[in-house]
């Protein structure tokens, strides 16, 4: 029987089959993903095989299906151990706002490099709208800019009050979708509103298990009437890029991948190399400084935290 994970607590699984039932599920043994060193071998989002166990109501996970795409993230305890957020995603959104709490410019930077890396179309949604003063529309409309420019949709919304909700119901509509960002920021209200009957607790996540608190960095998979899931990932403090190899980070950041070929070495770090066209092009206002500034946090690996 097959079926897709659609809430994770680290020892159990609930998994929707496709027979239409909701089961839930342990992992079979020592359960290992190839060549992903991570806390959790399987993920919300996951497809997978399952059997029934003989005379329960629960169920054993022995196979995992290929995987289109995934998301991963440091896990908080063990800076070098990763979890897997999500897996097989149409899309990423991450719900930014400019206060309470602010989200940097750093942060937003990390979280698109980390979905370029895994090839997952990444859009941002501006959040709490209702709160701007007139300064604060204008580095709204700054922010906006530094991203649309470079190709990443932005969206201001107020989900209290439900201001521009119908363009990111249209967007979700038939795709699997992540929402990510800082605790605080919405997600929860925004989610309760996009998906009617939703009662997502605002101000804090709800616990599944009877584990404790740490359980609860794991996402949740919630069906929208009409088509699509919305996967609701915990606030994240911190968002560490991982796995990616220092030559190829430029790569990530598309504003440099289309400048690349015309470095004078094949081999150029955009650091302090002569000939480099990513450091004219920041020179010349071409490439945002805050972006350069972010390649270089990455890069050199310290400001791993917003």
């Amino acid at each position: 029987m097959q079926g897709l994970v659609i809430k994770s607590t680290g020892s159990w699984y609930q998994v929707a089959t496709d027979m239409g039932s909701i089961v839930d599920c342990r992992i079979k043994g020592k359960f290992r993903t190839k060549d992903i060193q991570t806390t959790n071998p399987i993920a919300v989002g996951d497809r997978v095989d399952i059997e029934m166990e003989p005379e329960q109501n629960t169920g054993i996970i022995n196979k995992l299906l290929p995987r289109k795409n995934y998301i991963i993230r440091k896990s908080v305890n063990l800076s070098k151990q990763a979890q897997i957020i999500a897996a097989n995603l149409d899309q990423a959104f991450l719900v930014v706002t400019l206060a309470s709490p602010r989200t940097s410019l750093g942060f937003i930077d990390r979280f698109l490099v980390t979905a370029e890396a895994y090839d997952i179309p990444a859009k941002l949604i501006f959040n709490k709208l209702d709160l701007f003063s007139e300064e604060g529309m204008e580095i709204l409309a700054e922010y906006q800019h530094i991203y649309t420019s470079i190709g990443y949709p932005c969206y201001e919304v107020s989900a209290l009050e439900g201001t521009n909700l119908h363009i990111i119901e249209g967007l979700l509509k038939d795709k699997v979708s992540l929402f990510s960002g800082h605790s605080g920021v919405g997600k929860s209200t925004l989610i309760n509103t996009l998906i009617p009957g939703m009662s997502l607790k605002t101000g804090e996540i709800s616990d599944w298990s009877d584990q404790g608190k740490h359980t609860t960095t794991f996402a949740e998979m919630h069906p929208i009437p009409g088509g699509g899931y919305l996967i609701d990932s915990p606030g994240i403090r911190e968002l560490g890029v991982i796995d990616i190899d220092k030559g190829e980070l430029g790569h990530f950041f598309p504003e440099m991948r289309n400048r690349m070929n015309e470095c004078r070495f094949n081999n150029c770090r955009h650091i302090n190399e002569p000939g480099c066209s990513v450091l004219e092009a920041v020179e010349n206002n071409e490439i945002e400084l805050s972006r350069y500034e972010s390649y270089l946090s990455i890069f050199h690996n310290h400001d791993t935290r917003s």
